[in-house]
């Protein structure tokens, strides 16, 4: 099937821009494949709820960042003692349903390609249910489904239990045993204020996490954040988690950890062996697990056909368009990883895909017009 517009995924800046082509006058091609004007989105998960149905049962509404008003559709009053997990996505389902956007799920997009060397031809957006040739690709695939574990000497010999943030199901699976938290980011400091109520808990963090000494104001630190960001992206650098911008606020979860006396950062272990890890001063500290949360980084691997790294090893974007390929576009990436953030993103390169097609629709017709 020849759509114009794919989507790839059905988060919240996945959702953004499917409204915004709506609201464009796009036409979803599951409803009408004929249509002048179609896109499609596609969603590798089985429900709507994007990332937020994976998270664990203990993050709660009260302990978010966070979550932005999807475009349109204010969000209802959400119980702080809810699970992010499924109150998100009910939200999510909701405006789905209310809008009437269709999403085609579970499909995974393998890869997306070129289908020949015409700078403005079709690409193939290749998946476990077949192919879409689109005009143009929204990617919209957020990071949850690339997390960074890092390589560590030794790791294989451990013993005990290691997991990743993404794999993290909630503190009290952890009871009487002896944990160790990796990262200095948002995440890590979740995990070990709420292990350290059942647990006994050891923090490492690569740096020395930087507290922030005033609240986190959105029109000055705010603003300041999203201009290193986009200067990185815009550079074609991989850019970094918001926290390595910003610095660790002091939430609610981070005081009751430090008024716990657990905020305890120490210098990553030099290595790790079967029962436990060695500490940069070489002493030896016994574990039963290891919680890498060590964050996660863009889920990009199926746009690596296109080559659209920089030498850099991130993708130069300029707003939400590759600067290699303006066919694709990302949203939820770089400055737009938070929820407003990904609505705007959206809006933006709905914006940006409408200009570059009308402007494909009229080279093509003055090629074919009789001068």
């Amino acid at each position: 099937m020849n759509v114009d517009v794919v989507v790839i995924g059905a988060g919240q800046a996945g959702l953004s821009a499917s409204h915004h082509l709506q609201r464009r006058g796009f036409v979803n091609a599951l409803d009408e494949p004929d249509a002048a004007r179609t896109y499609l989105t596609l969603d590798a998960n089985s429900q709507p709820g994007g990332a937020w149905s994976h998270r664990w049962d203990s993050l709660t509404i009260a302990t978010l960042n966070g979550i932005f008003d999807l475009p349109d559709f204010p969000k209802p009053h959400l119980q702080e003692s809810e699970p992010s997990r499924t109150a998100v996505p009910r939200y999510f389902a909701a405006y789905e349903h209310a809008h009437g956007i269709r999403v085609l799920r579970p499909v995974r997009v393998r890869e997306v390609r070129r289908l020949d060397d015409d700078p403005a031809g079709l690409l193939s957006v290749e998946s476990d249910r077949g192919a879409w040739h689109a005009r143009v690709v929204i990617n919209a695939t957020g990071t949850w489904n690339n997390p960074v574990r890092p390589a560590y000497p030794g790791a294989d010999t451990f013993e005990g239990r290691q997991l990743h943030t993404r794999e993290y199901g909630g503190y009290e699976h952890f009871a009487g045993q002896r944990v160790a938290v990796v990262g200095a980011g948002i995440s890590a400091v979740q995990h070990l204020e709420e292990l350290s109520r059942v647990a006994e808990t050891f923090w490492y963090t690569r740096r020395p996490p930087q507290w922030l000494d005033t609240a986190f104001e959105p029109e000055t630190t705010g603003r300041a954040t999203i201009a290193k960001v986009v200067a990185d992206v815009e550079a074609g650098r991989p850019p970094g988690s918001i926290v390595s911008y910003t610095g660790l606020g002091w939430t609610s979860y981070a005081v009751a950890a430090r008024d716990r006396g657990v905020l305890n950062a120490r210098p990553m272990f030099s290595s790790i062996g079967p029962r436990g890890v060695w500490e940069a001063d070489g002493t030896f500290t016994p574990l039963d697990v290891i919680v890498w949360a060590t964050g996660f980084t863009a889920d990009l691997a199926h746009l690596d056909a296109l080559d659209l790294r920089s030498p850099a090893g991130g993708v130069q974007v300029h707003g939400t368009q590759t600067t290699r390929d303006p066919r694709v576009h990302l949203i939820g990436f770089g400055p737009s990883q938070s929820t407003v953030g990904a609505n705007r993103a959206g809006r933006e390169a709905v914006i940006a895909v409408s200009r570059y097609l009308a402007a494909q629709a009229d080279a093509t017709s003055s090629r074919f017009t009789p001068a």
